[in-house]
């Protein structure tokens, strides 16, 4: 067998790979536009499930749970300082939590897992901006277990009883924020 064959079937492999990756990716991304990640169809109160408990903590160390925030809807998000795609859409959520912070929670979950992202990493990153909305870790990661949070960002909207009303997957807009919230206030 020549030499030269088997590198040469190898980068046409790997071209074959990243061609594929790049159809599959723009067909993704056509059937998941932005507009259409919060749904406009919120279930009905009765059919709501029940969001997973978990704990976090503040800033200060303080264990918080979900379900102490029963009462007020709350909009729920997980993030990481190193996610490009959380800190594009903080603004549209500190925006929201200035206006509606006194009639809904805002959870913001910075996912500490200690590695990648540790509790430190997470407050330099806040600390070079101004965003008011509360910050809580989860570095036991039971939040991120709790709901299945396989890519970030993710955002889930609750409605004052704690029932799952709808949820985002990927980074959303003040637009479509505002969908969410519009959901979980009615």
């Amino acid at each position: 067998m020549k030499k030269w064959l088997i590198p040469a079937l190898c980068a046409l492999v790997l071209v074959g790979l990243v061609v594929g990756a790049y159809f599959l990716y723009d067909s993704l991304s056509e059937d998941h536009a932005p507009e259409d990640q919060v749904s406009s169809d919120a279930p009905a109160p009765e059919d709501r499930p029940a969001a997973p408990d978990f704990t976090v903590y503040d800033q200060n160390g303080k264990a918080v749970k979900l379900s102490d925030l029963r009462g007020k809807p709350v909009v729920l998000n997980f993030w990481a300082s190193w996610c490009g795609p959380c800190k594009s859409e903080m603004p549209a959520f500190d925006e929201a939590y200035r206006q509606l912070g006194d009639d809904i929670h805002f959870m913001m979950v910075n996912l500490t897992e200690g590695r990648r992202e540790t509790v430190d990493t997470a407050k330099e990153f806040l600390a070079t901006t101004d965003y008011t909305f509360p910050v809580y870790f989860d570095t036991d990661i039971s939040a991120a277990i709790q709901y299945t949070t396989g890519s970030i960002p993710i955002t889930y909207f609750l409605d004052s009883e704690g029932r799952l009303v709808a949820y985002a997957s990927g980074a959303i807009n003040a637009e479509m924020l505002a969908r969410g919230i519009d959901m979980i206030t009615e």
